[in-house]
């Protein structure tokens, strides 16, 4: 009894994970300036934008914190591709998805949550600090393992070429799922692009969650 109880608690956890993490992804990307006026931006472009912008500091605190449910997303896509085909593409999709799960948290610690910080300096101070900056966002030294964060999409990418193979999901879900994906890691300066595929993905994710919910309610 207890054992069913347990896993009703995680099936419930796991259909709450699908709704919030597309959610916040799409109140993200919103939340940056000048949606509608597109370009691509330099790093020193980066950096004065999140300049006192305390919305676009929250949005990012956010998603560092949805990376705990994006893990929850890709092991639930390889247990239920495991019994079935698809089951290489949900395994290996699974650990590319974790790895870049974990360099987007560090990418959202390094580069955007330090920048709530260096908002409590005065601009002079801040100007001074900008050679440093641009090293951090030029991804110079160790930083470039940031640039590991391209396993992310790739690996939900691979999870949603099996749900293509499998019956885990309607066609048409996992088709957004496979073009939001894709268009998700989108350069910075362009968030309109991104900001549309985080709805096709909230659009393909939200029902599926919402039915692991009503399964054992």
């Amino acid at each position: 009894m207890n054992q069913n109880l347990l896993s009703q608690v995680v099936q419930i956890g796991t259909g709450i994970a699908f709704i919030v993490f597309p959610l916040i992804f799409v109140f993200a990307f919103s939340a940056h300036p000048r949606l509608l006026k597109p370009r691509m931006l330099p790093p020193e472009g980066i950096i004065r934008r999140a300049r006192g912008n305390k919305l676009l500091h929250f949005g990012h605190a956010l998603v560092t914190l949805c990376t705990g449910l994006m893990v929850v997303v890709a092991f639930h896509f390889m247990h239920v591709l495991s019994q079935g085909r698809g089951g290489w593409a949900g395994f290996i999709g699974a650990i590319l998805a974790v790895l870049g799960t974990v360099i987007l948290a560090a990418d959202k610690g390094a580069f955007c949550l330090t920048m709530s910080a260096f908002d409590t300096l005065s601009n002079n101070d801040f100007e001074k600090m900008m050679p440093g900056l641009l090293a951090m966002f030029n991804k110079r030294g160790w930083m470039v393992l940031l640039w590991g964060m391209v396993l992310l999409p790739l690996g939900f990418g691979l999870q949603a070429v099996g749900l293509l193979q499998s019956n885990v999901m309607n066609t048409w879900q996992s088709i957004l799922f496979l073009i939001g994906v894709i268009f998700i890691a989108t350069p910075d300066g362009v968030e309109i692009i991104n900001l549309s595929a985080s709805v096709l993905i909230a659009v393909s994710m939200i029902p599926y969650g919402i039915q692991l919910i009503a399964a054992v309610i």
